[in-house]
């Protein structure tokens, strides 16, 4: 945003529930004040059962060109929509959404976005199992970006057993040259001693929620060797991450996903290329 919003103004913005966490403000305002883009980006709090009234409301705003989409709304804004891009549809979850005259696309950033801090690490991918806490939109991501890497097995575990049903069934359609397995959430301990990637996945401990999804007596099944990831990135780090660090493990938050699954966004919207430096520095900034 450059400071003042005209009539010309075009609207960018996150849709969510709850979306007053979002971040994405902060960083897509400052790349937008940058580019000096007539343009600005706010958050849209949309409770899971008004979606579609509110897909159907936004259409019929002009200046609405884009929107990303969080919890819960990745899988659930599908058939809204008049296409998806390839990447999208093999995940089964759309985070971004474009205007196109009067039609509605829709793609995922989240992969390449989670992506980029792992591609960072030396790692032998291919002796690395992946456990995958959470079986909801972002977890579809999050298991392509491992099959990506080459992970040799996919474990992803679920609270709910119709839901993580589910969930292997749309991923197995999708995807077909990969190890898939889906557990309840009781197997996490067992999964653990094998893992060499855990992702949370989950909104588990989140600021809003002091808890976290594995405990301190779990974290200590895991190899010297793992890496620990939480797509959360408030509060920073999550108890997730500080007891994963209290056990000299590599952690890695979901600060860097968000920054570049945003630049990618903000291109895809744009069709220009964003300051990503003055993306991570606002954020930086504004976290303190």
């Amino acid at each position: 945003m450059s400071g003042r919003v005209l009539g010309t103004t075009k609207i960018l913005g996150v849709m969510g529930f709850p979306v007053s966490h979002s971040l994405s403000p902060v960083m897509h305002n400052a790349a937008i004040a940058a580019m000096a883009m007539d343009y600005v980006y706010l958050p849209f709090p949309i409770p899971v059962d008004d979606l579609p009234t509110a897909i159907a409301g936004i259409k019929k705003i002009q200046s609405v060109q884009g929107f990303n989409l969080t919890i819960p709304h990745k899988i659930e804004i599908l058939p809204l929509l008049d296409e998806i891009t390839p990447i999208a549809q093999s995940v089964g979850a759309v985070n971004t959404v474009k205007r196109i005259g009067d039609r509605w696309f829709g793609t995922n950033t989240d992969v390449a976005g989670f992506l980029e801090p792992l591609k960072q690490l030396d790692c032998d991918w291919k002796n690395m199992p992946a456990v995958v806490l959470g079986s909801g939109g972002a977890a579809k991501a999050v298991v392509a970006a491992c099959l990506d890497l080459g992970c040799p097995v996919i474990h992803v575990v679920g609270r709910d057993p119709k839901k993580i049903k589910k969930f292997h069934g749309a991923m197995t359609s999708q995807l077909h040259d990969y190890n898939l397995r889906v557990h309840p959430w009781t197997s996490i301990p067992s999964l653990l001693e094998v893992a060499g990637i855990v992702i949370n996945a989950t909104p588990i401990g989140m600021a809003s929620d002091p808890q976290t999804p594995i405990s301190e007596a779990e974290m200590a099944l895991l190899s010297d060797r793992a890496i620990v990831y939480d797509l959360i990135y408030t509060p920073r780090p999550t108890k997730f991450l500080q007891i994963a660090a209290a056990r000299g493990l590599k952690t890695i938050d979901g600060l860097e996903m968000l920054i570049h699954q945003g630049a990618i966004a903000l291109e895809f919207w744009l069709e220009e290329e964003v300051p990503i430096d003055i993306m991570r520095q606002a954020l930086i900034q504004h976290l303190g």
